[in-house]
């Protein structure tokens, strides 16, 4: 078993632990006739306040606070557990009233964003890796893309004198450009589809065939053009959502803290106000 394996073996058999722990203490606190949604639920806010805190560990890689890695894995797992002392807390029931229901949504989307960005966290940067090219930062992505589009409109120009004909131009025109000179396809290159590159290879081949030697050399370069614009945006879809993930997560988990500090003014000023 190698190192890996071994923390997150050790890692799931903590969490299991104490989410075994916290039922039992729940129930427990429950059969002793006191009201445990107060003993939850000041757990749960504890729980959420320190997953927020795990943001501004980011930003303040300096201070001497733990590794970045091992807030990323006590994240992971307090997360987990959260998701248990959330249902816990609301009885596994759906919620009636209005404030209620609008904390309970906005809590589970939080819940769902997070499960989404351990996954996005686990599986993209993989396919990164293996997607062969060079790995390109994602805010020169657009000039590279610019400088691709003109390289191809330039050999499209040349085509004219080169060849004597306009095909290779009007294949430029309606095909290549309106594809070279925005992201595309961000969707197919999510779910690893790249039949939209084959199409446009199959294109470019089948022009080939109709073409003499210069303008098959060019078709060549265009074809290796396109293949490099794919890259970019393949690597442009899987960084845009890497990115794009954080926006929803973020402001849901400082609404959810607001609207909990809210729950909890409610519910000492109307309800027992003892646990």
């Amino acid at each position: 078993m190698n190192t890996f394996a071994q923390r997150r073996f050790v890692n799931v058999t903590l969490a299991v632990l104490v989410a075994g722990l916290l039922v039992l203490f729940n129930t427990l606190y429950e059969m002793s006739l006191r009201d445990a949604a107060f003993l939850n639920g000041w757990l749960l806010f504890a729980g959420m306040v320190f997953l927020a805190l795990f943001n501004a560990r980011k930003k303040l890689p300096f201070l001497p606070l733990m590794a970045a890695s091992t807030w990323l894995q006590i994240h992971v797992y307090l997360g987990l557990i959260c998701a248990l002392l959330f249902l816990l807390h609301s009885d596994f029931r759906l919620p009636n009233g209005l404030f209620e229901i609008l904390l309970w949504a906005t809590t589970v989307a939080l819940f769902v964003t997070g499960t989404l960005g351990l996954v996005i966290s686990r599986r993209l940067p993989l396919r990164l890796r293996s997607s062969g090219g060079e790995r390109m930062l994602f805010e020169r992505i657009p000039s590279f893309r610019a400088q691709l589009a003109n390289e191809a409109e330039a050999l499209a120009y040349n085509s004219l004198d080169e060849t004597g004909n306009t095909a290779v131009a009007n294949f430029y025109w309606t095909v290549l450009a309106p594809y070279l000179r925005k992201p595309r396809n961000l969707l197919a290159h999510l779910a690893g589809s790249r039949k939209h590159a084959r199409r446009l290879e199959n294109q470019i081949r089948e022009l080939q065939r109709y073409e003499n030697t210069k303008g098959r050399a060019l078709l060549t370069k265009l074809g290796e053009i396109t293949a490099a614009k794919d890259n970019l945006d393949h690597q442009y879809a899987l960084q845009l959502t890497m990115k794009l993930w954080l926006f929803f997560h973020l402001p849901l988990s400082y609404s959810v803290l607001v609207l909990s500090v809210v729950h909890v003014g409610l519910a000492y000023a109307f309800g027992s106000a003892a646990p």
